[in-house]
């Protein structure tokens, strides 16, 4: 630590001091309602910067404990539940799907995933545990999805991100839906995610939510991460807002309120957390799969989940309209870097840097070479209807993300952690 500056030894104070001035000025142009971000390296926290305000209607400003919605920063605390069924024997990545979800036996495949619902042809083998993890199973989101396949999931689904079904009924809706493409072809992003939390659950007998709680949230100590924000926490939730029309101000985007748990609970993105228990969870897995002398997965699963399985030819596939693994890969509900110099769509990062964001602008990355977690949390709204991912490629109404690039470049030059 500098004692004169109070700043840890090898890090740039200049370029600490100039993220939260940063952050503020895409408040002060009305893009973003505020945030939370943080920066963690070599076992201690370098700065926690706190800006704007989590409700504009109250002047509520951001807080060390803001509540956000984390969207898919889900997946990956839903993967590793499933990781730890498979240490212990109760399920292979190359087990078939139909072992616990029968709704998916059977599947038929679009001819064209743009094309007509009933032009399909037979599936040429079941949907694996691998496939549901690596987003090659051939389901689909709605808003990733272009022609009468994308409205087909609104119909039957209902709402990305705020579905009241029941577990079982979702899972039957879905399964009597083509998919996009035969299983293992291409990585396509979807409710794959969902799915296997489901079949988490199905396997220990008891909801999702429960496993979440057991075997991660109460023994990591990550008390606020949840899939509804309580009553008695309501206060602390980050309102989530998107621009009006005419970009005027920000507008709230409504959800609605549980008075108790949801039915609903998806894997895939259904979870709130703050910036403390996330910095839990991704601890945990920058230092494979222990923390604090508890154990919850072995180094070697960790670093399967680490390690790019995408092809060659299944990584020059656009990701939502830009060439978005260049330089990256995925592995088991995680996305990594593998070349720096060719990675340019998650920001600065070493080789092996890890993580995956959330649709509202949330966004984690742990960097072993570094030793160094960033985190950064917002609550803007993209839009997540049918054939969004068209409008999500021109970087229509995203004012808000530009803060992102800034935070991850200021980070690194911060704590001089390389990642180009």
């Amino acid at each position: 630590m500098d004692g004169a500056t109070g700043t840890p030894a090898g890090v740039d104070a200049g370029a600490l001091a100039q993220i939260a001035p940063s952050l503020q000025a895409v408040v002060e142009a009305g893009d973003l309602s505020g945030a939370v971000t943080l920066i963690w390296r070599g076992g201690e926290e370098i700065q926690l910067d706190l800006v704007g305000r989590r409700d504009l209607a109250t002047g509520a400003p951001m807080t060390r404990d803001t509540i956000f919605r984390i969207a898919s920063m889900t997946k990956p605390i839903t993967t590793v539940a499933a990781l730890m069924l498979m240490e212990e024997g109760k399920l292979r990545l190359d087990d078939p799907i139909t072992r616990w979800a029968p709704e998916f036996a059977d599947m038929r495949v679009l001819k064209d995933a743009t094309g007509p619902l009933d032009d399909t042809y037979a599936s040429p083998r079941d949907i694996t545990v691998e496939d549901l993890m690596t987003h090659r199973a051939g389901l689909a989101y709605g808003f990733t999805s272009i022609g009468p396949i994308a409205h087909a999931h609104q119909r039957a689904l209902g709402d990305v991100l705020d579905g009241d079904m029941a577990p079982d009924d979702w899972m039957k809706a879905l399964g009597g839906l083509p998919l996009s493409y035969p299983p293992g072809e291409r990585f396509h992003y979807s409710h794959a995610t969902d799915v296997l939390g489901f079949i988490v659950g199905r396997i220990e007998g008891k909801p999702l939510r429960e496993v979440l709680i057991q075997r991660l949230f109460e023994p990591l100590g990550m008390p606020d991460t949840d899939f509804w924000t309580p009553p008695g926490k309501q206060a602390r939730a980050a309102r989530l807002y998107r621009p009006k029309d005419d970009f005027s101000a920000l507008e709230e985007v409504p959800f609605r309120a549980h008075a108790t748990p949801p039915a609903f609970t998806g894997g895939g993105g259904g979870l709130v957390s703050t910036v403390d228990d996330y910095l839990r969870f991704a601890r945990m897995l920058l230092a494979g799969g222990e923390l604090d002398g508890r154990r919850y997965l072995k180094p070697e699963t960790v670093a399967m989940m680490r390690t790019n399985r995408l092809t060659d030819a299944q990584r020059e596939i656009p990701f939502m309209g830009i060439p978005f693994w260049a330089g990256q890969g995925f592995g088991l509900g995680l996305s990594t870097i593998t070349d720096v110099e060719k990675q340019a769509w998650m920001g600065p990062g070493n080789e092996g840097a890890f993580g995956w964001p959330g649709a509202f602008g949330t966004w984690w990355r742990a960097d072993p070479k570094a030793d160094l977690i960033l985190i950064y949390l917002i609550q803007n709204s993209m839009p997540l209807g049918p054939e969004a991912a068209a409008q999500l490629a021109t970087g229509q109404r995203m004012g808000a993300r530009a803060a992102l690039p800034v935070f991850q470049r200021l980070a690194y030059e911060a704590v001089g952690a390389g990642g180009g």
